[in-house]
């Protein structure tokens, strides 16, 4: 997610100050949260990934409907660019070590809570389960181009609440349940009519966290689930 063409740098190198101190987003007071999986919206699943038989050397991104939920999950020996909305993007990827979960498993992550704003104080409170059991996790704020994504790939992620990523960890416990409850200084910047923001869940499979990067993905991160925060309420 966090690799973007050129041209769009000096657009996204804008949100930060924005989120700070953009009036517009301090109307909404309260916005209810869900977190999908890719394959709920009909998308590959990105960050993790599968193999034809047990001794490939390849490995393919678990597509909406696949049967086989008891299939072992794997990472890349390399890093892969998010491309949530090719259909095509699938792989074959060069195969990375087991993850330890199935494809069921991972699958069966969940994740509700609320967003509120309140004058330029932003506040989050999520309750997860379903995720993988003692996993390092952390939670980002992303914003993709709207629609079709052709020439621009990617997005512009960053850590929830503080910039230096300390507001953005937490861990699950032995059952895969967690609770994530933060007040941070800025109000989420909103979506917009050429930016989607939204919130997503990054897994790190090697238990390392990386400040304000959010790892390699598909090597070792992983995005779980996510949810697209509202339009603005002055577009």
């Amino acid at each position: 997610m966090k690799r973007l063409l050129p041209v769009l740098i000096p657009m996204l190198a804008a949100v930060p100050a924005a989120a700070a101190d953009s009036a517009s987003d301090t109307h909404v007071t309260a916005v209810d949260l869900t977190f999908n999986l890719h394959v709920d919206d009909g998308n590959p699943e990105q960050d993790v990934f599968i193999k034809t038989d047990s001794t490939a050397r390849e490995v393919w991104r678990p597509q909406p409907g696949h049967a086989d939920l008891a299939a072992p999950i794997f990472a890349s020996s390399e890093p892969q660019a998010h491309a949530p909305l090719d259909p095509t993007a699938i792989g074959p990827f060069p195969a990375g070590q087991p993850l330890g979960l199935t494809l069921g498993a991972w699958l069966a992550a969940t994740g509700s809570g609320e967003y509120r704003c309140d004058g330029s104080q932003g506040h989050l409170e999520i309750e997860f389960a379903g995720l993988v059991p003692n996993g390092v996790y952390t939670l980002w704020h992303f914003f993709m181009v709207n629609g079709k994504t052709e020439p621009f790939i990617g997005s512009f992620d960053l850590p929830v609440g503080a910039f230096d990523g300390s507001q953005a960890a937490f861990s699950a416990d032995a059952d895969g349940n967690a609770s994530y409850d933060q007040t941070f200084a800025s109000c989420l910047q909103l979506s917009g009519e050429q930016l989607m923001a939204g919130l997503a869940l990054n897994w790190h499979s090697d238990g390392q966290t990386y400040g304000m990067l959010p790892g390699d993905f598909g090597q070792n991160a992983h995005i779980q689930i996510y949810t697209a925060l509202p339009t603005r309420p002055d577009l």
